[in-house]
């Protein structure tokens, strides 16, 4: 299928791969749902590999249970997530570097070389003063690396117009830190206003890991399917194809309250974009493994048929959110300073 969209390179543009880069699937993607439903879709749909969130489910705790799952889909796990989100209080204990030690132990169990991991926030005290230094510290012990993901900031809307909030210490922009790997999420940089590309761009050798999604510039961060927001998917992905990046594209979108079979699309689609932007040769949809469930996925373009987060002609908010996105803003990078003085609440320390 030829994509229509400008923003998404044409085939005959496109110059050869330097590497072959991995396209993996995010456990994120298909939750609710966990582990093995994730292996599951990967494994039908053509993927790479996957990445587990480290979540409230053991399965995605356990070495073994993982490990089965390598097994039975032939399905290598391109990284770990690390519980370090601030709805992830408890997971894996409360103690901040137990988190990261403990996902790092993981990752080594199943093969993982990367774990992702969110910056501190200003209020985690000792852990957020020595996060730096503790990941450095860390980086590379049992061939695990730490890729410290962008985030963005906080959005308040007042009687004065919007104000933005910092809440993570260092900033949520890892380009001007001394983080040795970096994650980079492109629906966080459409939520923070920037510019996905020229971070990448100014990032280097330091991009160690891909989060693949799209942003209309909401302030809610949408995770939409790569090529239905406005960020400049294809040429951050023709970027990564020109260079060394050394690391995997992994595919993390909401699908949350889809359909099966629109789930199913919106996971072809991204796949599809993705193969088709680095240079693969069978950038089509892929048909299901042996022994998956479920018919090919047919050629039908989402954007005609209705019903996809982030879709032409779309006008409703991602699925949990209310009301309609705002339009997007101008995007700068490096990005503004937030205006405005103080911040918001902050959760309980142990956060």
């Amino acid at each position: 299928m030829t994509t229509t969209d400008p923003r998404l390179v044409p085939d005959e543009l496109l110059d050869p791969p330097v590497r072959h880069i991995p396209v993996g699937l995010s456990s994120s993607s298909v939750a609710p749902a966990k582990v093995a439903p994730c292996f599951a879709a990967a494994a039908e749909h053509g993927y790479d590999g996957v990445e587990i969130m480290v979540w409230i489910d053991k399965e995605s705790q356990d070495a073994s249970h993982i490990n089965r799952y390598v097994a039975q889909y032939d399905m290598p796990v391109l990284s770990l997530h690390a519980p370090t989100l601030l709805v992830s209080r408890g997971i894996m204990g409360n103690d901040h570097w137990e988190k990261i030690d403990r996902t790092m132990e993981l990752a080594d169990q199943v093969g993982a070389p990367v774990v992702v991991a969110h910056p501190p926030f200003t209020w985690q005290g000792d852990y957020a003063k020595e996060f730096v230094h503790g990941v450095a510290e860390r980086n590379g012990r049992r061939g695990v690396r730490i890729a410290v993901e962008n985030m963005f900031p906080w959005y308040m809307l007042t009687s004065k117009g919007e104000r933005q909030f910092q809440v993570y210490r260092g900033g949520w922009d890892p380009v001007p830190m001394p983080y040795e790997h970096v994650t980079l999420d492109v629906s966080h940089a459409g939520t923070s206003r920037s510019d996905v590309l020229a971070m990448a761009r100014a990032l280097g050798p330091r991009l160690a890991h891909v989060h693949l999604t799209d942003s209309r510039g909401s302030f809610k961060d949408e995770h939409l399917v790569p090529g239905y927001g406005d960020q400049p998917v294809g040429q951050h992905l023709r970027h990564l194809r020109g260079t060394r990046y050394g690391g995997s594209v992994v595919v993390e979108i909401n699908t949350r309250g889809r359909k099966a079979k629109k789930r199913a699309k919106m996971l072809a689609r991204a796949l599809e974009v993705a193969r088709r932007q680095l240079g693969r040769p069978d950038h089509a949809p892929a048909q299901p493994a042996p022994g998956a469930s479920g018919r090919p996925v047919t050629d039908g373009d989402p954007v005609t048929d209705g019903g996809a987060v982030g879709e032409a002609g779309d006008t409703s908010a991602p699925a949990g959110a209310a009301g309609p996105t705002p339009a997007p803003r101008q995007r700068t990078w490096p990005p503004a300073q937030p205006h405005g003085p103080g911040t918001p609440t902050p959760p309980r320390a142990d956060s």
